[in-house]
């Protein structure tokens, strides 16, 4: 057999790799018509979020997200738990002939603006199913037994077809039953969640989040097969955010030195800092964020820090 010509395979190894492939989804997007591609997904996505809504009625907010994974930054134990759910997701049949069981439960925990509900998104986007978020306020019923009731018909609707179902607030259903001052209809509700979160053994992922997390029961923790820790940014992650929020609208200055006046913030403070900054920029007609412009948003951000952290002290 004839040998390969080095500048060749070179040429046709650089083209396999010049796409990166997704960590959560294991796609590799190397053909040249990937914007096809990606609109027959994204259609297909839609099609499948419409037809769940019929199934699930008014109790879900049914979502067909086009987060992607560069919006997403997380510590390095986090990442590599969602990278193998999903890896499992991708290749359960295997896991499944071996008798075993693929996880399709998480918790995910963490301050507020941390990234949990970004982090369900985009877990559907790359998973190419829908997202279906439980709207609490439509679940919870004043009725007695009408609340578990409910989350019985999503919890079956949820393991019919693959989607990913998400409870934010998580901690409003499941608190402790400890909990004296909690009313017995909340108590049955969470006996009623234990045995649906149990049986959660569809081709569906679960996923809940919470910022409370030592409010809920402690027997709804031991359902979950992961529980996925959500913290606030380090500075390193805090400067590639920087860089990220200002990617479509360039600053004129290094923004990654102001990473330390950002330190004990979340990602959404620190996003709502560059929005800011790039709305008054336009504002003045600038093609660039000024130094001055981020300045004025950064310490508006830390007023309204400073104001919720002694409202809410």
């Amino acid at each position: 057999m004839p040998e390969t010509n080095p500048k060749f395979f070179v040429k046709r190894m650089a083209r396999k790799v010049a796409e990166p492939a997704s960590a959560l989804s294991g796609d590799e997007q190397i053909d040249s018509p990937r914007k096809q591609a990606s609109e027959r997904r994204r259609a297909s996505t839609a099609k499948a979020a419409q037809s769940s809504k019929a199934v699930f009625g008014d109790l879900v907010e049914v979502l067909h997200p086009d987060r992607t994974r560069a919006e997403l930054i997380l510590g390095a134990n986090s990442t590599a738990t969602l990278v193998g759910v999903a890896d499992e997701f991708r290749r359960g049949d295997e896991i499944r002939r071996h008798g075993l069981q693929v996880r399709s439960k998480l918790l995910f925990c963490g301050p507020p603006g941390c990234g949990k509900s970004l982090c369900a998104e985009v877990v559907a986007a790359e998973l190419k199913m829908p997202l279906i978020v439980a709207r609490l306020d439509a679940i919870i019923a004043s009725h007695l037994g009408e609340t578990a009731s409910n989350l019985r018909k999503v919890f079956d609707a949820a393991q019919a077809r693959p989607v990913v179902l998400f409870f934010d607030e998580f901690d409003a259903l499941a608190r402790a039953r400890s909990d004296s001052s909690e009313h017995s209809e909340i108590k049955r509700v969470v006996n009623s969640l234990l045995m649906m979160i149990d049986r959660f053994a569809g081709r569906s992922l679960l996923i809940a989040a919470t910022n409370i997390e030592q409010s809920i029961d402690r027997a709804i923790w031991r359902r979950f097969d992961e529980v996925v820790l959500f913290e606030k940014p380090s500075l390193p992650q805090i400067r590639r955010l920087l860089r990220l929020k200002t990617r479509n609208f360039t600053p004129d200055f290094d923004i990654a030195r102001y990473a330390e006046s950002f330190a004990g913030m979340s990602f959404a403070q620190i996003e709502r800092t560059c929005l800011s900054a790039i709305r008054a920029a336009i504002l003045m007609h600038k093609k660039v964020i000024g130094r001055e412009q981020f300045e004025t948003a950064l310490n508006h951000e830390k007023r309204r820090a400073t104001i919720e952290s002694s409202v809410l002290a």
